[in-house]
Order: C-alpha cells, then structure tokens, then sequence
C-alpha cells in the first residue's frame, strides 16, 4: 500500500473505527453483503495507470510517474476477449490512467470490434490522443466500426477554471479542442462530469447546457447518455457499511450492482501475467483479486471496501453508465 492510500485508510478508520475489516462481517457483527456473479456484460480493460495530468481527486491515483498498473498488450488482452465473447459479454470498456498513452490502445480497440463487441474509451481527449497516429487510427476504427466505437470524455466542470483546479492549468482548452475534433470527425462522443463541487445535479446538467450551446455541441446535457456525473469517491470519508439487511431496506436489487456484470482485467507491475478483479473501481486491494481468467473471476464479491457502498450502491452508479 502506497503512503498517500495508507493515510486514508488510517484516516477513514479513525472516522469510522472497525470497518470494512472483516469479510464476512461489519463493525456492528451483522453479516456483510455480497453481490453474486450473475452474467458478464462488460469487460473492463485497465490500459495502465500513467496518465498526462495528475487530478486532485483520482479515485486510482493516476499520474505521469504512478505505473502499478503497467501497460497491457494486445496479446495480453486476446484471451480474455475469447472469454468474454463466449460468456456473453456485449461490450469492452477500457480506462486508465490515460488509454491513449498505451503504445497499443488502438490495436486493443481493433481487436475488441473486431470480436463483435462494443467499445468504450475513457479519455481526457488531451495530447496522448491528439497525436496524429492516434487520430488517424481512430478514424480508421470509426470508418471501419461506426458508432460501435464511443468515446467518453472527461470534463470536470463547465466553467475552465474548475475543471484546471482539478486537471491543472490549461488543461479546459486542451480537452475542448480534443473534444471539438471528435465531434467535427463524427465520432460518437459522452462526457462524465465531477460532483464534488456542492452543486446538484440540476445546476450541473443547466451549466453543462449552456457549454453544450454556446460551443455548438450536438449533446443533450439532460440525456445520461451523453452526460454522466458519478458520486465522489473518499476513502478517507465515513462511509455506511452494506449488511444483507440492506438489499430489502433500500430496495436494491443486487444483481444491479456493477460487479454482478462486470470484471476488470488488469496488469501489475512486476507480475508475470494479467489478473481479474472485481471492478474499475479497486484496484490495489489484493481483496478484490478474483483470478487469472474470467472464468476463474466468476465468483461472489464481499463489499468490503468504502466504495462499494459509496459508488455502487448508495451511489447507483455504473461505470458503463
């Protein structure tokens, strides 16, 4: 565990002594909740960890120097496509990090179309995939796939200065201009936005509006489809733990909840090979490690982690949106 995650951690165990310590049981004794696996709908590829920019709040801490997660490969990734074709899976999803930084995104991409799948990039739109070879073979991939392929673009904020307080200075223009040339190539575009800044939803959604009209965006700032919020992630906040009494108490349904459906294939550093694990949203707790396949994967998932609760289910939230 990394200095900056064991701070949190002692941090959130301060405010919140007792938790998510125990599998099989909460602070309070009751039985823990756990989520079965249920089908596989998407499969999500972590591209690595380096990313451009350094945000001030990046819930898998990505940065120019962070490579705990280090480049997978297209051979690398093969097999788990086979896999997820043959479980069912419609769709592939890759993040980072920054995807773009990946000598082989765009071999990664080819490959999961080229299964059938729907593909999705998370990007920051900046330098990494404004480079003229990226953009010309994403071109190639739109030609070829259409809106098979979708990009979901980051924007934190629709006012420049709150996005760069996140992202750093310039980084607003840098991303509209990546934002501006996906639009202009007919490419099909989303944007995920940041709720950390007290604002509901509604103001988000009418500010994000006025961006959407006063830059001549085709996008519906109404429709989730095009623009996503996800609930903020602190592992260092106070955080409710799910019991099986929960299920019946919020009226969820655990087969909604994003590791029923969904596994995330990831590369550590130093490892020999790819592993499994639960979501895109835990990355390096060994806990969430399910296995070298995805099939070996398909097993139940203890919510044993602040994010579980936060993001997922008091949160409802989806990465696949």
């Amino acid at each position: 565990m990394a200095d900056g995650e064991a701070a949190a951690r002692a941090q959130f165990n301060a405010a919140s002594p007792g938790k998510f310590q125990h599998p099989d049981i909460t602070a309070d004794s009751a039985p823990r909740a756990e989520v079965a696996f249920d089908r596989l709908e998407s499969l999500w590829v972590n591209t690595g960890t380096l990313c451009n920019v350094e945000c001030a709040h990046c819930y898998i801490k990505s940065s120019p120097a962070n490579d705990r997660l280090v480049y997978l490969t297209a051979d690398e990734l093969a097999p788990f496509l086979v896999e997820a074709r043959a479980m069912g899976a419609r769709a592939v999803g890759f993040t980072g990090g920054e995807p773009f930084m990946n000598p082989q995104m765009l071999a990664m991409a080819a490959a999961a179309l080229g299964h059938g799948f729907e593909v999705l990039i998370l990007t920051n739109a900046m330098r990494p995939m404004m480079r003229e070879q990226i953009k010309a073979g994403l071109m190639a991939l739109r030609d070829e796939y259409g809106a098979r392929l979708k990009l979901r673009v980051s924007l934190d904020h629709f006012l420049p200065a709150r996005h760069d307080r996140e992202r750093g200075a310039g980084s607003f223009d840098a991303g509209m201009d990546g934002l501006y040339w996906l639009a202009d190539n007919d490419f099909s575009i989303s944007l995920a936005g940041r709720t950390l800044w007290g604002e509901s939803e509604g103001e988000m959604r009418a500010g994000f509006a006025e961006l959407f009209q006063a830059r001549g965006l085709g996008l519906d700032a109404s429709d989730p489809a095009d623009l996503i919020f996800f609930p903020e992630m602190d592992e260092a906040a106070p955080v409710p733990e799910i019991t099986t009494e929960c299920w019946d108490i919020l009226g969820k349904d655990p087969r909604q909840i994003m590791c029923a459906s969904a596994r995330m294939v990831v590369k550590r550093k130093g490892a020999p090979a790819p592993t499994v694990l639960a979501c895109t949203l835990i990355a390096y707790d060994e806990a969430f490690e399910l296995g070298a396949s995805l099939n070996e994967a398909a097993k139940p998932v203890k919510l044993n982690h602040p994010h579980c609760a936060k993001f997922c289910v008091l949160g409802g939230a989806s990465c696949s949106g």
